[in-house]
């Protein structure tokens, strides 16, 4: 079923919503990537929630990036004005 999660947009909002929660209480979200990394890399192949916890980190990665890009565009707004 991980295939559908994949296209489920609400699952991947969730998902997105997690880091940017994060982001937001002013958590690290490269660390919350990388302790996701670790718990992957970590994990027994066997186990049920691994293919769930790899989905988790493509989103939270993508969304990283998107983070970023926005707080990009916010500095250059606030140098401008």
């Amino acid at each position: 079923m991980l295939w559908l999660k994949r296209w489920n947009f609400i699952e991947r909002a969730r998902l997105e919503r997690e880091l940017w929660d994060a982001f937001e209480a002013r958590e690290n979200p490269e660390a919350k990537i990388k302790a996701l990394q670790a718990w992957i890399e970590a994990a027994d192949p066997a186990d049920p929630t691994l293919g769930d916890q790899r989905f988790r980190l493509e989103v939270w990665t993508t969304t990283l990036t998107r983070i970023r890009k926005i707080e990009a565009m916010m500095a250059n707004q606030q140098r401008k004005s």
